[in-house]
């Protein structure tokens, strides 16, 4: 017969192993929270595409694969792309800088035509530009100041970054691969932890990191495409290329205002003071609605949660967890709704 203390050491000891796996996968637990966001999230394709499968091979690991090697290709190719087009403009500013080394570099004819700004600009384009001289002065300060070790972080910081992502991948993998006895799992041990509503509680949290996922990636879209109207509307060329652009920068928090504010300050160098005056009202009204307001409304109604808290939710995950609480934020306050209404239910009842 197990008595009271073989039971107490039974469980000290469990959750001292629980510490220590938590211990040795510190360094990996924001990746495993990107795969079950992912998991959670490409489910119901993985499952499409395994029903589809089965027809042919029942045990086949290939729609967890395929899956897996798609999702790695959105986010690897265009950051490689981007990197290599970093690389190619890195050669051309020293190709420039070459030039610039034995005569200097001239004032653009842009940096003159600011508005109002331009002559201090040229001014102090001459100063650190306009002679050999000066920019070997400017090299030497470049050299001696802490720029190289920034540089060096920052190309650690991408191998980082690559490394991250490929451990995502792979337990993305295996979860894709194990998800229904996973599944089945973890809706046993929330029924054991929070009573017979833990289950409904846990899905629930699945559906919230759905409609989180939709929404940034709804909004994403249309603010790529509001975007690019208002693009061409300011006169570039490229506005469509612009607007794919800014759709898929925009799946990360703020980085569209980036986009929008930037063309519109390239449109003030060129001296076209309305069209861009224009594009930055535009596009920071239609950033900050959809951000503040649309995103929030989407979220909040797929999981029945209150605008307020969905929009609490986010603003409070991002600023606990980074872009990873953009996810977590609003997961974590729809259980929390849901376990308040519930409890209200019960106290009524009692009643």
């Amino acid at each position: 017969m197990t008595t009271i203390t073989q039971v107490r050491a039974r469980w000290a000891a469990a959750f001292g192993l629980f510490l220590t796996g938590l211990w040795i996968l510190h360094g990996f637990l924001v990746p495993i929270a990107w795969a079950v966001v992912l998991g959670i999230t490409l489910w119901p394709l993985y499952a499409g595409l395994r029903r589809y499968w089965t027809q042919r091979d029942s045990d086949s690991f290939l729609p967890a694969l395929i899956v897996t090697l798609v999702m790695a290709g959105i986010v690897y190719g265009p950051l490689t792309y981007g990197l290599l087009r970093v690389g190619q403009e890195a050669q051309s500013v020293l190709h420039l800088l070459q030039h610039a080394h034995q005569g200097g570099l001239p004032t653009p004819v842009w940096i003159l035509g600011l508005p109002k700004v331009g002559p201090q600009a040229a001014e102090l384009w001459q100063h650190w530009l306009g002679s050999s001289a000066a920019v070997k002065d400017l090299l030497k300060q470049i050299v001696s100041s802490e720029f190289p070790h920034y540089t060096r972080q920052f190309a650690s910081l991408i191998f980082h970054r690559y490394a991250s992502a490929f451990f995502t991948f792979v337990v993305l993998f295996f979860l894709l691969l194990n998800g229904e006895l996973l599944g089945r799992r973890v809706l046993y041990l929330c029924d054991r932890a929070f009573g017979d509503n833990g289950s409904r509680y846990a899905r629930h949290a699945m559906t919230a990191v759905r409609a989180t996922v939709n929404g940034i990636v709804l909004v994403a879209l249309g603010q790529g495409v509001a975007l690019g109207f208002g693009y061409a509307a300011a006169g570039f060329a490229h506005a469509a290329l612009m607007g794919v652009i800014t759709g898929l920068i925009a799946l990360v928090p703020f980085a569209a205002k980036i986009m929008s504010v930037g063309a519109a300050f390239v449109l003030f160098g060129e001296g076209k003071i309305g069209p861009g005056l224009g594009l930055f009202v535009f596009g920071l009204l239609l950033i900050i609605l959809s951000d503040n307001y649309l995103k929030p409304k989407l979220i909040g109604n797929a999981v029945k949660l209150p605008f307020i808290w969905t929009l609490l939710g986010i603003l409070g995950g991002i600023e606990t967890f980074g872009f990873l609480g953009l996810f977590l934020g609003p997961t974590i306050m729809a259980i929390l709704i849901s376990v308040w209404r519930d409890s209200l239910s019960d106290s009524q009842d009692a009643s």
